[in-house]
């Protein structure tokens, strides 16, 4: 699948201005403030902006900082990793393969097995839920 290419003015007719501002615009949320920081529903979360399948919520653990936190994503194609010196700091920066959307950081403080914490702007997501199985996936 080749990169998806639109003008900035199709997205910002598509995305919200907050999803606009995080994805196209490489911003954050504040953290404790994102849809799904701290939902716990099955499913598959989503590109926000092109749909392409990330993480699963099989992967999705309490981080305890406040944005959504998988310790891998789906296919690790999906997803490509850039140097980020942005703010006075050194972040390895994640960002959908297809499109292109800021994500958020990979951060090399995860749990096992991978010992990484994909930490995920919940504005860059989309929850796809199971339907056969609505049942909470951590406590």
């Amino acid at each position: 699948m080749g990169k998806l290419n639109k003008t900035e003015r199709e997205w910002q007719r598509e995305l919200s201005p907050e999803e606009y501002r995080i994805t196209r615009q490489k911003g954050t949320e504040p953290a404790f403030t994102g849809q799904y920081w701290n939902t716990k529903q099955s499913g598959t979360y989503v590109c926000r902006c092109c749909g392409t399948e990330l993480f699963s919520s099989i992967s999705k653990y309490d981080s305890g900082c406040g944005w959504p936190s998988f310790y891998k994503p789906i296919n690790t194609t999906a997803i490509e990793e850039h140097d980020d010196f942005s703010h006075g700091m050194v972040r390895t920066e994640i960002v959908c393969h297809h499109c292109d959307a800021h994500l958020g950081h990979v951060f090399e403080d995860g749990p096992q097995p991978t010992g990484l914490r994909y930490c995920v702007n919940s504005a860059s997501l989309q929850l796809k839920t199971d339907e056969k199985n609505d049942e909470e996936t951590y406590p």
